[in-house]
């Protein structure tokens, strides 16, 4: 009986995507963060109403924070609560993983990026890119790439 919800739980537990980021840097490793939420984002995310657009991490006092995220909150939210759809949020991540991504931001110029939100084991979870910047010739040089294999695709489809 439980396998026929395995199935479709890998297919829907995406939550929310960061597509712009994969465009606009160089993913050079993926992390897995856990995120601090308060009871009406939870809510708000088992909804599927999460942006992470326009959002970003940043390393400040030996912790890492989410800023810019968006969650919009829901209607049938408790009244007594203020809810602040782009509040920081903390991440969780171990020690180790936090001072080797210090290392990296501070001193090798790296950039942080949220790549995507996510349920694992009924937990929220954000994957977060360690990641350089593209320049506009690296990201004209992508999408070339990108249609050359879309043609070639194509061409082996119709031979």
């Amino acid at each position: 009986m439980a396998s026929g919800k395995q199935t479709s739980k890998s297919a829907s537990s995406t939550i929310a995507e960061n597509r712009k980021a994969r465009h606009d840097y160089f993913i050079e490793e993926d992390l897995e963060a856990g995120l601090a939420l308060e009871g009406w984002e939870v809510k708000s995310l088992r909804a599927g109403r999460a942006n992470l657009a326009e959002s970003y991490v940043v390393v400040k006092d030996a912790e890492a924070w989410l800023l810019g995220a968006h969650f919009t909150p829901l209607n049938s939210a408790s009244t007594h609560v203020r809810t602040d759809p782009t509040r920081t949020r903390k991440l969780l991540l171990h020690r180790r993983e936090l001072d080797r991504l210090i290392g990296a931001v501070e001193r090798k110029g790296y950039a942080l990026v949220p790549l995507r939100l996510y349920w694992a084991r009924g937990r929220a979870k954000l994957a977060v890119g360690l990641a350089k910047g593209k320049k506009q010739h690296d990201k004209r040089a992508t999408q070339k790439d990108r249609d050359w294999q879309r043609q070639k695709e194509r061409l082996l489809k119709h031979s």
